[in-house]
């Protein structure tokens, strides 16, 4: 069971006390150092089914580092994509064939896109293509309608985290970047913590909370 993780000022309170120590325990770098916050679950055989956990969840607010969005699109759709800064890379349904005659391609652009939009009618092969380089990776293909607004997608995803357990009794998850203030931090934090207490309150034992800077030493938070 979850330690009392609901929104309240005490969480609030050491959350950002540890936030604060976490940004300020080390030399600042000459790259945007992400923050995580680190949950464990003592006890828990990841190698059992019962307890799965892969949730994509929309922070408060994002991380002053843009994601790295590619879409996979034709016609208007990609017209609209190109027009617009944001996307990491723009590929049409040629270029999407032509990438998978070479599996050292697909891995390569699975590994350098954190989301992939990809237009609705184009999504079984994209699926076919991209899927087995995408899914170890924790990663799928995001269906996108021919005539949708691309700057929500665009918002929606700079916003996005993947919340799971993986092959560690863990989670680890990105809740900002050094640029971001504290309070953004502290009301990211707070919705993943309430993400897993959702999912898995009376189900695993919750041990101890982290902040962490990409660089940075842990700090436990005093719960």
């Amino acid at each position: 069971m979850l330690k009392a993780v609901s929104l309240t000022v005490n969480v609030q309170k050491q959350l950002r006390e540890a936030i604060n120590e976490a940004l300020n325990n080390s030399p600042k770098r000459k790259f945007e150092e992400s923050v995580e916050l680190i949950v464990t679950f003592p006890g828990l055989d990841v190698k059992k089914a019962d307890v799965k956990l892969r949730e994509v969840l929309f922070l408060p607010h994002a991380p002053k580092k843009k994601s790295k969005i590619c879409i996979v699109a034709e016609g208007d759709l990609a017209l609209q994509a190109k027009g617009m800064e944001g996307f990491h890379r723009v590929l049409s349904k040629a270029e999407l064939e032509e990438l998978g005659k070479s599996k050292k391609m697909v891995k390569k652009l699975a590994k350098d896109c954190d989301w992939v939009l990809v237009q609705s009618d184009l999504m079984g092969l994209a699926g076919r293509i991209l899927g087995p380089a995408l899914g170890p990776r924790g990663k799928i293909p995001i269906a996108v309608p021919p005539r949708a607004d691309l700057r929500q997608f665009l918002d929606r995803y700079n916003r996005a985290v993947i919340v799971r357990i993986k092959d560690q009794p863990q989670i680890q998850a990105k809740i900002g970047t050094v640029s971001n203030t504290i309070d953004e931090l502290v009301e990211n934090a707070m919705a993943v913590l309430n993400l897993i207490d959702s999912k898995l309150r009376g189900v695993v034992k919750i041990g101890d909370i982290y902040i962490k800077k990409t660089m940075g030493k842990p700090v436990k938070i005093k719960l």
